[in-house]
């Protein structure tokens, strides 16, 4: 079994200014600012959210942070497969963990994006895009079942893969990917999971594509992320 921590999202009036998970507003940095630039666009990506690399979860010392970024181009929205196999021959690769539409910066850590040295930019927005938003989280523990393949689960009954599927599902912190479409872990594992987002299931406005689900990864280390999502 791999541990979790299943996310409640509860709306702040006040700026959370501690580094602790929440998602909106602005980030609260523990080091150096670096925020992600698009690599194509050459602006600002846009803030998600920080975690905190919780050592019962993910090792280590504490007081670790990964902040996620995803590029906020609307015209990079794309609704299904199809339409992501011609974003991909277009270069637009926002689904992609090596596609420089995403950043995960961790802090103490290491990141290939290109960054910018400034504090404040482009975050989250409420569901109707009207403005911003901010929310801080509440958490429960929980525990899921480990990683199985989709070629070990051939081998399963129906009513062992829906009972694994619905194990894996919704807003979390750690345990294991549910995964919408087939397999997909980043390149140069092994990676654990950060998060996973249920675009369709949060109060907030995340550019996952239809229905799709944001797949935050980290290292064993914990010094290094990665982010994909999958949508219908």
């Amino acid at each position: 079994m791999v541990g979790r921590y299943d996310i409640e999202f509860v709306e702040v009036d006040v700026p959370i200014t501690e580094p602790v998970t929440k998602f909106g507003g602005q980030p609260v940095w523990i080091g150096e600012p670096a925020w992600p630039i698009s690599g194509s666009a050459g602006v600002q990506m846009e803030f998600i959210c920080q975690i905190s690399l919780v050592p019962e979860l993910f090792g280590g010392e504490p007081g670790r942070i990964a902040y996620l970024f995803i590029t906020g181009d609307e015209d990079i929205w794309r609704p299904s497969l199809w339409h992501r196999s011609r974003a991909l021959l277009a270069g637009e690769s926002a689904w992609e963990p090596e596609g420089e539409k995403n950043a995960i910066i961790v802090q103490p850590g290491f990141h290939e994006a290109k960054t910018v040295s400034v504090e404040t930019g482009p975050t989250l927005s409420n569901l109707d895009r009207t403005g911003p938003c901010e929310y801080a989280v509440e958490l429960e523990f929980g525990e899921d079942p480990d990683f199985v393949s989709e070629f070990e689960q051939s081998e399963w009954d129906e009513e062992e893969i829906d009972s694994y599927w619905e194990a894996l599902g919704g807003n979390k912190i750690g345990g294991t990917p549910g995964f919408i479409q087939s397999d997909e872990f980043p390149e140069g594992g092994p990676w654990r999971l950060l998060a996973q987002l249920d675009s369709a299931d949060v109060p907030f406005f995340v550019n996952v594509g239809d229905a799709g689900m944001g797949y935050a990864f980290i290292s064993p280390d914990g010094s290094v992320g990665k982010f994909l999502w999958q949508c219908y």
